[in-house]
Formats: C-alpha cells, structure tokens, sequence
C-alpha cells in the first residue's frame, strides 16, 4: 500500500513540475526573444539519495521530462548526476525542487535497503 500512495504521489508531484517548469521555460524563451537577457544556461552536477538503479534510471527520466532541465549523465558510484539547466541562476532552488518533489518517493519505491 505504501509502494502505491509514493507512486501516485510521485505522478501528481511530476505533472506539477511539468506544468510549472513549462510556463518558467516559456517565460525564458519569451524574454530572451523580447531582447531581454539570455539566462545562463549549463551544466551542474547533483548529488541524488542512495537508490537502486531503477530509482536513479527513474528520477533522471522525470529530470529530463520536466522542461528546462536535462540528465545528461549519471554516476552510480558516486550518487550523482549531470544536469543540463536551461537557467542555472537558479540552479540552487532547481536541486532543491527536484529533491523535495521527487526523491522522497523514489526512495520509497527504490531506496537500497539495508542489511
């Protein structure tokens, strides 16, 4: 029952991202071609919770569904990834959101247990 509730939450905290990182994507793309300034864009490495590779596999598709942001690369020794921001300005609160909004139930469904 548990497994359930952390994946249905997990689909209703994604369609949220989606939604709202949609209209800041739009928003970027509006001022930039409104002769506003051009967000920086780049690369930042994120430290993920420990998690199977199916968790990890899981939250770098839903960083790469959520617009705005890309997994290009994840380091399971480590517990990293390697994000492509389309504004790393807010890259701080970008870790933050995904983090809160993904991790807890990903760990719920795919967290390493522990001997």
């Amino acid at each position: 029952m548990k497994r359930t509730i952390a994946s249905i939450e997990l689909l209703l905290r994604f369609l949220k991202a989606v939604v709202i990182s949609g209209l800041q994507t739009v928003a970027v793309i509006l001022r930039n071609s409104l002769g506003g300034r051009k967000p920086p864009a780049g690369l930042v490495r994120m430290r993920f919770a420990p998690m199977d590779e199916r968790g990890a596999t899981l939250l770098g598709c839903l960083i790469s569904l959520t617009p705005g942001t890309t997994t290009i690369d994840i380091d399971m020794e480590r517990h990293e990834m390697l994000l492509h921001l389309l504004d790393t300005s807010q890259a701080e609160a970008a870790i933050a959101g995904i983090r809160r909004d993904f991790e807890p139930s990903i760990i719920t469904l795919f967290g390493v247990q522990r001997a």
